[in-house]
């Protein structure tokens, strides 16, 4: 026998040893139709003689399924002794498999012999009396029938043949957590004294489910947890461990169990049980290893107090909850967890009859009708603090007894409600293998007596009689009960807090108080009075003449709010002289004021200071101006419990913005988070209920910041994929349905998932190009058909996304956007066109061409926007591409040589300036900052140790190690990240997959068979703008690399007609599938990819097969899209995206199995559903048998246990380990460079105006780090960004920066250009040392007060370096980085770019007409006439729709319908379609049905239909609110909630967006064409 079987060879000979008597219910044969009858098993002669024990065993309530036989066994202590037995009974050999002999008296075959034959389905069970509970006492609550009295008639036993059963089933599986098992004898009692303990089972069926394991035994005790072990490939093997915490009253597990067949009418399977041993609950300190701490702490809590600090030692009190009775409170403290948990019992009394009883109960809707109390009730409640947001704890009191503690929090944690009735039952998973007692906690957002009030109010920071506000209220005052044991000692707490660093400070002198005095909310927004009868006169007389209350403009409203919301504010602290004083001041100076309490991010306790000097000097009284492609953006942050408004901050405008930009100040964007400590909302079983019905009662009933009401509007493309989308404030003319029919023509889009991408497009962050007359010529899509994996026929395009542009209006574009070149190629919008245009020599004049893979959706025309343009940029691996280059062949050692080479570089570079500049200008990242700093470089600030620079430098050093840690991300010198396009010359080689060669091929043949692409990247090691073509093999990827036929080789040649493009990568036309698709499904309208041509990342295995990544077809409903099916998708999506779960599986796994593993395979096709959801609006179901359940350690989880973490040997593990992270510290002790300070003496004058626009730009800086919670303005100016808020995600976030940055810097420039007298050289430079010697001033101020504060020190003590959040900010000057650079030389009258020139147009207008905005150049609005598009049917201005393609219809795509719908019947004219490569014939595109607007009865002006009752969502969250009503203030043109009024008719067919029974409007059905339909919904809407 093996050596690792020996243990379960000696259990098992031990469990021979025993003796037993087993008595078990086992009804006869059906065909007898007699009751069943109570039979013994005979024992061996062995056991004839031992003393009877009455039996146990599992209760009659879980044999409730007919299939269930339960068998116990109750073992003797004398037999379970370690005693030799005799020597004839002692077996030599495992039992064999024939069928045993009833004197054999093992539990399992004992068992066997009960339980031979099966029972009925429709068995009865035993009777009540003869049942018996565990533990002893008598009932019909547990256990089997005991032996019969003495003296009573025994019936008759009949006695089955078992069935061959082995009494061992199968050996322990590895277990990953190093415990040891024993079982316990009898006698042995010290598992009592446990806080837990686990019960190893074996021999169950591999089919077995944690709810049936649950049912088995979860009347024994409390259970804590389930696992049901897997075996190396993934599969159940048979074994499990249930934790019982506390322990449970008797030792169950020493008797024999069965678990019910795995079908009906099947074999009952025998189990075997065992103890296992007591696992020792202690954790090593953290700071000192040889001490130990208890793993968990149990404190019981008498009371609990929640609140919030009043004043630094003030708590205020809101609810008290006190333990009486049943109800329990209790203190966990997890050291496995790093975290407080905190459970609590709270009583839910309705107010109106305080003093009435609550029990524990659950409640129903119909419980409503039942009047006053019908909801009284108790619910268990828990909230959770992990230790990184616990910063202290207050010890208040103390007695013999009790110890009172008190926990302030700068935000609140998670609160979960405890499942009652069949959500507990929901609790287990089908194909789980594990269950925790925490699966049935389910996270909750409101605390109230009666939760449908919340179901049609909307969403603002103040609640309406919460009986806990969990998210305003998070102080909490803790009476806790001083235990005697050692796991319940608030000694043993506090001891465990201070080892962690959470130190409990005695503060006997904070005291706590049990009434607030009235909210803000009462002098903002006092209630309306309406007169009820027999009102007295003289009464409404005193309301009239009560004194005015302070009116405050909604931008000081908001920005008060923004300061209530962060609770820099506290609402019960803030009194009517506050904001009688803040209604008096100018509003610009009181928006200026709040933002300094904001940007401060300290809590004000005197609110009254804030009208002190040192606020008031910093509020600007002008409101500054900002590039005319910007606009000031408000934005919410909604939680599960509260929501966070930020102050406006500048951000790039989009097409929809700028159309309305006289009402930007009424747009909200909007994001829905998790609380502030942990960032996205991670979709699970317990957060999706409650949470997600808060997103869509927000998304419907809108939100309101004072008289201001936000109603949904839409969500772009980028929102959407961070949970955001923008809402907006109507007035009595414009609404959001009025925007959104603006928009475009979306009535013949029928799925819900297309409509809000289409509406997305227009939300596209984008630069609009003004003054350009533009000619567009439709052109052909280039496809082949193919048929998809599931038999439908397809096609593959090889232009998707791509059209062409002429030189001439490329360099118009490069002109207006101040690009130092022409690009190649522009991404861009056009209408409801998008994709990227390509440079192209045929392409005369002001020509664009268009393909139908581009145009989407007709809509008005308001001119070309691009959103970036081609940039070369480094090639870099990354953890997903590493798996894939290495399972193709690619040795690990190539990846180690060159991430070992890379930080040897950027260590040294750090003192090598020549290095460091060559590292610089060869590793470029999309935003060319590596350039800059390169060019700072050489301007000679590194050798002079200037502060920023050095800092810029040291902190390019810690993100590229950072990165390389945990993302591997390892730079390829000989790579490119770019931009891809199209050829058009149709010269290149495509793939051919009849063309591939065989094992046996010749290098020559493997070459030749390659598909062909052309680069042209810039000369490496020069900076003279010189470019290079490659060639030779190349490896082609695209992000994210999931499946090993993502990464494709191909030869780079060259092409003389291609040569005219630079910085892109471009792919062939020829060939039976596209390139693009083939890696990781992409396509040309703006993907970037990876192309290398490193020698040593070329992998053995050439073009793997590719997978098919056909996006799924969508389900058109039978009738248009509507607002709700827009949100209720949006609240789908977010319940079922499971894009991050499924790409964590699939790393966890490639790095055990590799990429080419079945799982991993399948996790790639649901990666490529889960990214096509968004489109589709068909979710990825992920099985629960593909989640990872051990994760490799350099995927880094923060609050994964050990046991479910292993330590990688593959590359990836290597590679993390290889590298050491460093801390990023800025060099503030450096000094400016005197060169600078030196070249001019500005005066007072000057110095005084740079420090003025020093404290704007600080106030912007420190504006953005905090929005995105960055640390410091070095990481902002960069874009090098360390750490971030985790509501962001990785995903084009550095390219967000990077607009940011810009607009910042483009801002100032311009306003410093017209400080210092406009473009003048001289006085330009005179102003730049001006701003730079100011900063220079203010941080050597900083420098010599830190070192000031530790003079007289002890000596030896090094100074602590300097914390950037006391230091003053010194990017300014640095916004003229190249000014610089030529002043410090002595130059800077040479030719230099000193700011981009101001914009020629004015964002926002529309044809014939000038809006002026506030903070904007009056030389930006000029009218626009010039915007004109030429098209095949004649000219298109701008404010016109502009439709393509209307000889033929649009793409099946842009219809958003099925292509076998009847309604789109092929065409026969029109010469613009798809050019089939094959046959060369053209197909003609689908033929449009309907007029392009229709104004009927079904549809209003924004393509949307009037509401149904029932729309088959995914999601269902009971009767949902409609739409709430406001009424119009008239005299702030606000809106304030009342009673619904009429809306606006914006359509001839009825009320906007009402359900069709609410519609009482007649219908006028016109039969109208589409231009003339426009021109009359126009008019209707200018005379309304």
């Amino acid at each position: 026998m093996p050596a690792e079987d020996e243990p379960h060879r000696e259990r098992e000979v031990d469990l021979r040893q025993s003796t037993l008597g087993a008595l078990v219910a086992v009804p006869p044969p059906p065909s007898a139709g007699l009751p069943p009858k109570t039979h013994r098993v005979k024992p061996s002669p062995a056991a004839a003689n031992l003393p009877r024990r009455p039996l146990q065993g599992v209760p009659p309530a879980d044999r409730r399924r007919h299939n269930f036989v339960f068998a116990t066994a109750r073992v003797s202590a004398k037999a379970m002794a370690p005693r030799p037995a005799p020597k004839a009974q002692r077996p030599s050999a495992p039992p064999p498999r024939s069928r045993p002999r009833p004197s054999i008296a093992t539990p399992a075959l004992a068992l066997a012999l009960a339980l031979d034959r099966t029972p009925p389905v429709n068995a009865p069970r035993a009777p009540a009396a003869m049942r018996r509970p565990v533990g002893g006492k008598a009932g019909p609550a547990a256990g089997l029938a005991p032996p019969s009295p003495a003296g009573a008639k025994q019936p008759k036993p009949t006695f089955y043949r078992p069935a061959p059963t082995p009494a061992v089933v199968g050996p322990v599986p590895a277990n990953p957590s190093p415990k040891t098992h024993t079982r316990a004898s009898a006698g042995d009692e010290s598992w009592r004294a446990n806080p837990e303990i686990a019960v190893r089972v074996r021999g169950l069926p591999k089919t077995i489910t944690t709810q049936e394991v649950w049912d088995m035994l979860h009347a024994y005790g409390a259970i804590d947890f389930i696992e049901l072990f897997e075996d190396r490939s993934g599969q159940k093997d048979g074994c499990a461990r249930i934790r019982f915490r506390p322990p449970p009253a008797a030792p169950f597990w020493t008797h024999a169990h069965a678990v019910p067949a795995a079908v009906p009418g099947g074999r009952a399977t025998p189990v075997e049980m065992m103890l296992e041993r007591a696992r020792v609950g202690m954790v090593p300190h953290p700071a000192k290893p040889h001490m130990r701490l208890a793993e968990r702490t149990v404190v019981p809590i008498e009371r609990i107090d929640f609140g919030f600090m009043s004043d630094v030692m003030t708590m205020t009190a809101m609810h008290r909850t006190v333990r009486d009775g049943d109800m329990s409170m209790v203190l966990d403290f997890n050291l496995d967890r790093r975290e407080m948990d905190i459970q609590f019992d709270l009583a839910l009394v309705d107010p109106r009859d305080p003093g009435a009883k609550a029990a524990r109960r659950v409640v129903s809707m119909a419980d409503l009708d039942r009047g006053v109390g019908g909801l009284n009730r108790v619910e268990r409640y828990r909230f959770r603090i992990p230790l990184e947001q616990l910063r202290t704890m207050h010890q208040v009191g103390q007695t013999a007894r009790t110890s009172t503690v008190v926990i302030s929090l700068d935000s609140p944690p998670n609160f979960y409600r405890k499942a009652v009735g069949q959500q507990m039952e929901s609790s287990h998973e089908g194909g789980a293998s594990t269950w925790s007692e925490w699966d049935t906690w389910y996270r909750t957002t409101d605390i109230v007596y009666d939760p449908t009030t919340l179901r049609h109010a909307p969403l603002a920071l103040q609640k309406a009689r919460p009986v806990i506000d969990i998210g305003r209220w998070t102080t909490y005052r803790l009476e806790l009960t001083r235990g005697t044991k050692p796991y319940q000692s608030v000694e043993s707490l506090c001891a465990a807090l201070a080892a962690y660093n959470v130190p409990v400070h005695p503060a006997p002198e904070l005291r706590v108080v049990e009434q607030a005095g009235p909210a803000v909310w009462e002098w903002l927004d006092p209630p309306v009075h309406v007169p009820r009868a027999g009102t007295s006169s003289l009464a409404s007389l005193a309301d009239l003449q009560a004194p005015p209350r302070p009116r405050l403009d909604f931008a000081v409203r908001y920005q008060l709010e923004v300061c209530l919301s962060h609770g820099y504010l506290n609402e019960y602290a803030l009194g009517e002289e506050f904001l009688a004083r803040l209604a008096r001041l100018e509003k610009r100076r009181a928006v200026g004021l709040l933002e300094q309490v904001a940007l401060r991010k300290q809590r004000v306790y005197r609110p009254l200071s804030v009208f002190a000097p040192q606020y008031l000097i910093h509020a600007p009284v002008a409101k500054p101006k900002i590039p005319a492609y910007c606009i000031h953006a408000r934005k919410a942050i909604v939680t599960p419990s509260t929501i966070y408004f930020a102050s406006p901050q500048v951000e790039t405008s989009n097409r929809v913005v700028r159309r309305y930009l006289e009402h930007a100040d009424r747009f909200l964007r909007v994001q829905f988070t998790d609380e502030k400590f942990q960032g996205r909302i991670h979709s699970s079983k317990r957060t999706s209920n409650e949470v997600l019905t808060r997103i869509q009662r927000t998304m419907v009933n809108g939100i309101t910041v004072g008289a201001r009401h936000f109603d949904f509007l839409a969500f772009g493309n980028s929102q959407f994929r961070e949970n955001g989308a923008y809402f907006f404030a109507p007035t009595p003319y414009l609404c959001a349905a009025d925007i959104r029919a603006w928009m475009g023509n979306f009535s013949k889009i029928r799925v819900p998932a297309k409509y809000a991408a289409r509406l997305g497009q227009c939300f596209s962050t984008t630069r609009a190009i003004h003054g350009t007359r533009v000619q567009i010529q439709e052109l052909d899509d280039v496809t082949t058909p193919y048929t998809t994996t599931d038999g439908r026929a397809a096609r593959y395009t090889f232009t998707d996304g791509v059209g062409k542009i002429s030189d001439f209006l490329a360099r118009l574009v490069a002109s207006e956007l101040s690009l130092p070149s022409v690009p190649s190629v522009l991404q861009f919008r056009l209408g409801g066109c998008k994709g990227v245009l390509t440079t192209w020599p045929d392409a005369r004049d002001r020509a664009i061409y268009i393909r139908p893979s581009q145009y989407k959706f007709p809509a008005i025309h308001n001119g070309l926007e691009i959103n970036r343009w081609s940039q070369f940029s480094a090639a870099a691996l990354n953890r997903q591409l590493i798996v894939v280059l290495s399972a193709l062949g690619v040795p690990d050692e190539v990846f180690l040589r060159k991430q070992a080479k890379m930080l040897a570089d950027i260590e040294e570079a750090a003192r090598d300036q020549a290095l460091a500049v060559t590292l610089l200008g060869k590793f470029v990242d999309p935003n060319q900052m590596t350039r800059t700093l390169a060019g700072m470089i050489l301007d000679g600030f590194m050798t002079r140790d200037d502060p920023f620079v050095v800092s810029l430098l040291q902190l390019w050093r810690a993100w590229s190690i950072k990165y390389l840690k945990e993302k591997a991300k390892i730079l390829v010198a000989d790579g490119a990240f770019l931009l891809g396009c199209t050829d058009e010359t149709q010269t290149l080689q495509g793939h051919r997959t009849a063309a591939q060669p065989g094992p046996d091929a010749t290098a020559a043949q493997r070459l030749a068979s390659l598909p062909e692409i052309f680069l042209q990247v810039p000369r490496p090691g020069t900076d003279d703008g010189g470019y290079v073509v490659v060639q030779g093999v190349c490896v082609l990827a695209r992000n994210p690399s999931l499946h090993p036929g993502d990464v494709r080789v191909v030869r780079a040649v060259d092409q003389p007609g291609l040569r005219h493009l630079r910085d892109v990568v471009v792919l062939p036309q020829t060939g039976d599938r596209d390139l693009a698709s083939m890696c990781s499904g992409g396509d040309l309208d703006g993907d970037d990819y990876i192309v290398m041509w490193d020698e040593d990342l070329i992998p053995r295995e050439w073009n793997h097969a590719a997978m098919d990544y056909t996006p799924a077809q969508p389900d058109p409903l039978d009738r248009g899209v509507t607002t709700r099916d827009i949100i209720n998708f949006f609240v789908n999506y977010m319940k079922n995206d499971q894009l991050g779960k499924i790409a964590t599986s699939h790393l966890a796994h490639a790095d055990r199995f590799g990429v080419k593993h079945p799982k991993c395979r399948r996790l790639a096709e649901l990666h490529s559903d889960a990214v096509d959801y968004a489109k589709s609006g068909k979710p990825a179901a992920m099985e629960k048998e593909l989640e990872a359940r051990q994760r490799p350690h350099f995927m880094e989880s923060r609050y994964r246990s050990k046991d479910r973490t292993y330590v990688s040997d593959q590359v990836l593990g290597k590679l993390y380990d290889q590298v050491q992270r460093v801390k990023f510290t800025p060099h503030f002790g450096g000094a400016f460079d005197a060169r600078i300070l030196q070249a001019h003496a500005p005066s007072a004058a000057t110095l005084n105006a740079a420090r003025d626009i020093k404290v704007l730009y600080d106030a912007d800086m420190r504006r953005i780090m905090a929005q995105y919670d960055v640390a410091t303005e070095f990481e902002i100016w960069t874009t090098f960004v360390l750490e971030y808020s985790a509501t962001i995600r990785d995903f084009k976030f550095h390219e967000e920066m990077g607009q940011i940055s810009t607009a910042l810097k483009d801002r100032y420039r311009a306003k410093c250009t017209e400080q210092a007298g406009g473009h003048d050289r001289d006085a330009l430079a005179q102003f730049v040392v001006a701003m730079y010697t100011v900063t220079q001033q203010e941080v050597a101020a900083a420098v010599a007060d830190h070192a000031q504060g530790y003079e007289g020190g002890p000596p030896g003590v090094p100074v602590p370096p300097w914390d950037p959040k006391s230091m003053p900010l010194m990017s300014f000057p640095w916004i003229f980085h190249q000014l610089l650079g030529k002043i410090a030389n002595h130059d800077y009258q040479a030719e230099l770019p000193l700011c981009p020139p101001a914009p020629t147009a004015r964002p926002g207008t529309t044809a014939g007409r000038t809006v002026r905005s506030e903070g904007r150049d009056d030389a930006t609005a000029v009218v626009e006439e010039e915007d004109v598009l030429e098209t095949a049917d004649g000219l298109t201005h701008r404010g016109d729709l502009l439709q393509l393609f209307q000889h033929d219809a649009p793409s099946v795509e842009a219809l958003g319908v099925a292509a076998r719908a009847p309604s789109l019947a092929a065409s026969d004219t029109g010469s613009v379609g798809r050019v089939d490569l094959l046959t060369g014939d053209r197909e003609p595109m689908p033929a449009l049905t309907q007029d392009v607007i229709e104004l009927t009865s079904t549809h209003d002006a924004s393509g949307l239909e009037p509401e149904e009752e029932d729309h088959g969502d995914l999601i269902d969250f009971g009767p949902m609110p409609e739409s709430t009503g406001h009424r119009v203030d008239m005299a702030s043109d606000d809106r304030a909630s009342s009673p619904r009024t009429p809306e606006p008719v914006d359509d001839l067919s009825g009320p906007r967006e009402k359900d069709d029974e609410d519609v009482g409007v007649e219908v006028v059905d016109l039969d109208l064409g589409g231009e003339f339909a426009l021109d009359v919904l126009q008019r209707l809407l200018d005379e309304a």
